[in-house]
């Protein structure tokens, strides 16, 4: 048997065992690269997946959460509105409060009115009859205001006596009461007993009597 082109170095392999027979057979020698890229492509398929897993968890834990950029345009959009009811609940100032009731006042001219009498005094009938009536005014009274009438009113036809039970009680301030068309001389009496132009009123009563004017005395003459 002719030896062939023996292409492997001898090593354990060659040597004979008992019965003449090789041992083991030769095998191709592997490099060290071939031995170690196995376990290189473990570990990068495992960091791989490792990321993978992290950037999945990462996005599934907070998915609600929107980017910086539409917050900040949230927020830009939701400032108008609060300054919107902030200037809405703003009270008005001092002065504008102030001002605002102004038009309720009444004025000086209706002021006046209320307070003038309703005839003019210098046109009084003098001679027109006159009755003092005294209602718990004390007593004396009703003689007293006759008094005034007659000395520093003028007038000439004036009676005192005692209020009747119509007119008991029915006032609580003294007040002039008079006739259709007697409005100046009730305004003469008014002004020489000082009672108020608001107490001075016409009467239907009156104006059936035989008297002008009626004066109902609360309090004290003068």
């Amino acid at each position: 048997m002719s030896k062939s082109h023996y292409s492997y170095p001898p090593d354990e392999f060659d040597v004979r065992g008992p019965e003449g027979t090789p041992v083991g057979v030769h095998r191709e020698p592997r490099s060290g690269w071939s031995s170690v890229w196995p376990f290189l492509l473990i570990v990068v398929v495992c960091g791989g997946l490792a990321v993978g897993i992290v950037s999945f968890l990462s996005d599934d834990g907070d998915p609600a959460t929107p980017p910086a950029a539409e917050q900040s345009a949230g927020a830009g959009t939701e400032e108008p509105e609060a300054s919107a009811s902030a200037d809405a609940e703003e009270p008005p100032a001092d002065g504008e409060a102030s001002e605002a009731p102004a038009d309720d006042e009444p004025s000086d001219d209706a002021s006046d009115a209320a307070t003038e009498l309703p005839g003019d005094a210098s046109a009084a009938n003098l001679e027109a009859s006159v009755v003092v009536y005294n209602d718990g005014a004390g007593s004396g009274q009703a003689a007293a205001g006759q008094g005034v009438l007659t000395s520093d009113g003028g007038f000439v036809d004036v009676a005192a006596t005692d209020a009747p039970d119509t007119l008991q009680g029915a006032y609580e301030e003294t007040t002039v009461l008079y006739g259709a068309d007697r409005a100046d001389t009730a305004s003469a009496v008014a002004e020489a007993l000082g009672v108020d132009p608001a107490n001075v009123q016409e009467s239907d009563d009156v104006t059936a009597s035989e008297q002008a004017v009626w004066v109902v005395l609360k309090t004290p003459v003068g």
